[in-house]
């Protein structure tokens, strides 16, 4: 069958038009959203480097038949892989994904906008190395930040006022729209044909949110992601061969996305495409915890130190309020029992007695050697989550994006600590200046779980110096994290 379009047929919806026409037209000019994406960059590679320490990560990492190289491939940061972009780009988005580290969007949809960068990092390195074995030049990685600050708003602008989780789909969804819009473009497609991949995205089978809720939440949580952004890349590779697209995806009556899966309610935008989203995205630099969390987390490590100085024990404790946002208790807020990490690092009970316990969260405390502390559970039955519609509104205005969460401990005799309030999370755009030398600690600690001493430095000293990682070459630069 031609993939021709038949006369007749609608016009594309105004959704597609405008993503695609920001993917081909819009020329990035904000310096604070490229040195934010260099940031992210690094960060959400580091993530990726911790992923590949768990076997449950590095079990899914290499090709589909094991033993294939491709010629010219896409290379898996820290391993020795060298890929097909659809299959790199789940081996890079999966890890990046695993631990729940990477940054984060809260909206009325909630997110990971970093999650792209498993089709855009696999694509332009294989772009890149095809170019040079052509005599080309290949892509450098300004190209890669370039594409990831129009990823991070594509998912990150309807993600602001459309609420895809209440109606039960996952948020992945987002990242596939993004990866094909964006690595449709860096293939070099034409108007008509990125509009015909981002249609056949929309289209697309929609991941529910199943596994990241209880009784069912579970580890596809942490490759669903890598799953959407390779799919993207599939999608924007069979629209380059002239396959056709479905204009009226999103508002075809009864069979288009709004009827099928949105309730009959089209979308609504809060501002148009720009750099909005990768200039105030939220960064996970302390803790490896669904972002809802972060602030309570940071709470508890000061009421660890103040029970602590004061001679308490868990053991004391009578109840523990948690006052809130409405988000976090839709997410977040559980009882009873915990089956796996992916139960835990989703359950604001448990990131907040491991610290007050413990005094540190990290990746490890959610595995079954620290869980299986009865404390954990005798604390978490403790704690109760109350909604500050104060919080809630202040979550969701534009010019605070807080996400604030308030704990007060009540002791056995009586006696409670002050209330410990904190509103913005020290990955918020309030505390870049106090963040960033956090991040980057985070990323030369992740970068020594994987690779000695000198190419660590190799790395560093590309990754923190804004205009040598601009101008450095797309496989130059991932050949740096080869094993």
């Amino acid at each position: 069958m031609s993939g021709s379009v038949a006369k007749g047929r609608p016009k594309y919806d105004q959704v597609l038009v405008d993503i695609v026409d920001y993917v081909t037209r819009y020329k990035i000019v904000s310096k604070v959203a490229y040195d934010t994406a260099r940031n992210c960059l690094i960060d959400t590679l580091g993530c990726g480097l911790e992923a590949l320490t768990y076997p449950a990560c590095k079990k899914l990492m290499g090709p589909l038949v094991p033993g294939t190289i491709v010629p010219n491939g896409a290379r898996v940061p820290g391993t020795r892989f060298q890929l097909d972009p659809v299959q790199a780009a789940f081996n890079i988005g999966a890890m990046i994904r695993w631990l729940d580290f990477n940054d984060t969007w809260l909206a009325a949809e909630w997110g990971h906008p970093s999650d792209n960068l498993g089709g855009i990092l696999a694509t332009a390195d294989w772009l890149s190395r095809n170019a040079v074995a052509a005599g080309k030049p290949p892509l450098s990685m300004k190209d890669v930040l370039g594409a990831m600050i129009k990823a991070h708003e594509i998912q990150g602008c309807i993600a602001l006022e459309n609420s895809f989780n209440k109606v039960g789909l996952d948020h992945v969804v987002l990242v596939k729209v993004a990866s094909t819009a964006v690595v449709a473009g860096m293939l070099g497609l034409s108007r008509e044909e990125i509009l015909n991949a981002v249609s056949l995205a929309w289209v697309d089978g929609q991941s529910l949110r199943t596994y990241r809720h209880a009784p069912n939440a579970g580890s596809r949580k942490s490759w669903a992601a890598g799953d959407a952004t390779s799919r993207a890349v599939r999608l924007a590779l069979i629209a380059q061969t002239g396959e056709m697209g479905y204009p009226s995806v999103l508002t075809a009556k009864t069979w288009g996305f709004y009827d099928v899966s949105f309730k009959g309610q089209p979308f609504v935008f809060q501002r148009k495409y720009a750099s909005y989203v990768m200039e105030n995205v939220l960064f996970k630099i302390s803790f490896p915890a669904e972002f809802h969390a972060q602030t309570a987390a940071e709470a508890a490590m000061t009421l660890h130190a103040q029970l602590r100085k004061a001679g308490r024990q868990a053991e004391d404790i009578r109840k523990i309020t948690i006052r809130t946002h409405e988000a976090c208790l839709r997410i977040i807020d559980k009882q009873g029992p915990l089956n796996n990490p992916a139960d835990r690092d989703h359950c604001i009970q448990y990131m907040v007695a491991v610290p007050l316990i413990f005094g540190r969260l990290t990746a490890a405390d959610y595995e079954d050697a620290v869980a299986g502390d009865k404390r954990i559970d005798v604390l978490r039955s403790k704690i109760v989550c109350v909604e500050d519609p104060a919080y809630t509104r202040d979550y969701h205005d534009p010019a605070k994006r807080s996400i604030a969460n308030a704990l007060t401990i009540e002791f056995k005799d009586g006696k409670q600590f002050k209330e410990v309030v904190v509103e913005y999370p020290i990955g918020h755009a309030r505390r870049r200046q106090e963040g960033i030398p956090l991040l980057e600690q985070k990323f030369k600690t992740n970068l020594a779980r994987q690779f000695p001493p000198r190419q660590q430095q190799q790395i560093l000293d590309v990754s923190l110096n804004q205009k040598k990682l601009e101008a450095m070459s797309v496989n130059d630069y991932v050949d740096l994290y080869v094993i």
